[in-house]
C-alpha cells in the first residue's frame, strides 16, 4: 500500500485507511472473531491508519482494537475521537450533549488510552464541535497533550472553515475528517477543501463509499438489521433509496467498463481528490476489495464520465436527520 503525507506536521499514513466503526456499533450484528481477522488482514495489506472513537460502542471499538492489534501497535496509526454529540460516563452514554470543555477532553483521553492498551495516540480528534466552548479553549487543552506525549497529532471532524482557521492558530491541526464521497460533496461548496489545502492539513474521508450505498449492495430499506442506525437517515428512507438508485445504477455501469467494483470506482475518485478515505468493513472479502482500489488510476476522461453520472448534489435526501444536521460544519 503506498503512503501519503497526512497534513504537513510529518504524519505519513496508507493512502487508504480502515474506519473501525460498523465492527462495534450503529452497523447491525457484531462478529468479533471475523472482525479481530478482518483488522490482522487490513495491517497484513499495509492499511495500518485505524480509525476509531470512544463512542463507538461505547468503548468497545477500541478495546476491539487492543485485543486484535495489541501485538502490533509499531506497525499501526490510530486515529480517535471524543466529543461526540453524546457525553460519555465511566459506564457508557449519560446524556445527548456536546462537551468540548478542556476537562472533558482530558477524561476522555485517559480513557481512551487506557481501553487502547497504549501510551500515546497517534491522531486525537475533537469529534464535533461545542459551540459553547470556545474552539481554542478544546484545541488547547489537546495541544497540552502533544506537550505531554500522549498524542502526536490533533485534528478536527465535521468543522467549518472559519473553526479550523482559529483553531489552526492554537496549535497545528494535522487532519480534518468529514463526510466526503460521490454522494456527499459538501466540502467542495462550503470551503472546507480550500481552507484545508490553503493551510497544509490533511483530509480524511470517512464514509468514502455513501454509508455503503455506494457499493451496490443496498436495494431497500429491508437490506438493513433491525438495529442499523442507516434506517433513521434521510438518505435511506425508501423513497430516496430509490431515487438514489438511478446514480448508483450509472455508477455501476461505468466500473464495469473498467472492470471494477462500483466501491472500487467510488474510492478511486477519492484517491484523486488528494484525500484520505477510510472505509469500513466487517468482512476480509470486502477489506481486499477496498485495498485493491488503492492500484486504480483514474484517467481525466474517466474522472468526466464520474461527473457527469453523479455531479455535486446527486443524492436524495440529508445524511443525518436534523439534529445531526445542526452539528456539522460548526
Amino acid at each position: 500500500m503506498k503512503t501519503v503525507a497526512l497534513g504537513s506536521q510529518g504524519l505519513v499514513v496508507p493512502v487508504e485507511g480502515f474506519g473501525a466503526m460498523g465492527m462495534s456499533a450503529f452497523y447491525g450484528p457484531r462478529d468479533d472473531v471475523e472482525s479481530v481477522a478482518t483488522l490482522n488482514r487490513a495491517v497484513d495489506l499495509g492499511v495500518t491508519f485505524i480509525d476509531t472513537a470512544e463512542i463507538y460502542g461505547p468503548f468497545l471499538n477500541e478495546q476491539l482494537i487492543a485485543k486484535a492489534l495489541g501485538a502490533r501497535r509499531d506497525e499501526i496509526q490510530i486515529a480517535t475521537k471524543f466529543g461526540s454529540e453524546v457525553v460519555v460516563g465511566e459506564n457508557g452514554p449519560e446524556r445527548r450533549a456536546l462537551n468540548g470543555s478542556p476537562e472533558y477532553a482530558r477524561t476522555a483521553l485517559e480513557r481512551s488510552l487506557k481501553h487502547l492498551n497504549t501510551d500515546v495516540i497517534d491522531l486525537y480528534y475533537l469529534h464535533r464541535v461545542d459551540p459553547n466552548v470556545p474552539i481554542e479553549d478544546t484545541v488547547g487543552a489537546m495541544a497540552e497533550f502533544v506537550a505531554e506525549g500522549k498524542v502526536r497529532y490533533i485534528g478536527l471532524s465535521e468543522a467549518a472553515p472559519d473553526t479550523i482557521r482559529r483553531a489552526h492558530a492554537v496549535h497545528p491541526i494535522t487532519a480534518i475528517q468529514t463526510e466526503y464521497s460521490l454522494f456527499e460533496r459538501e466540502p467542495e461548496a462550503n470551503g472546507v477543501l480550500d481552507t484545508v489545502r490553503e493551510l497544509g492539513i490533511g483530509f480524511v474521508a470517512y464514509s468514502p463509499l455513501g454509508r455503503g450505498f455506494l457499493s451496490g449492495q443496498i436495494r431497500s430499506v429491508a437490506d438493513f438489521p433491525d438495529d442499523d442506525f442507516r434506517k433513521n437517515l434521510p438518505r435511506f428512507s425508501e423513497e430516496n433509496i430509490q431515487g438514489n438508485l438511478r446514480v448508483v445504477d450509472r455508477l455501476t455501469e461505468l466500473a464495469e467498463s473498467k472492470d471494477v467494483t462500483p466501491s472500487q470506482l467510488a474510492l478511486a475518485w477519492l484517491f484523486a481528490q488528494n484525500v484520505v478515505p477510510i472505509p469500513g468493513t466487517k468482512r476480509r472479502t470486502f477489506l481486499e476489495e477496498n485495498a485493491a482500489a488503492a492500484e486504480i488510476v483514474l484517467s481525466p476522461e474517466e474522472l468526466q464520465s464520474i461527473e457527469d453520472v453523479a455531479p455535486r448534489g446527486a443524492a436524495v435526501g440529508t445524511r443525518y436527520d436534523a439534529a445531526g444536521m445542526a452539528s456539522t460544519y460548526r
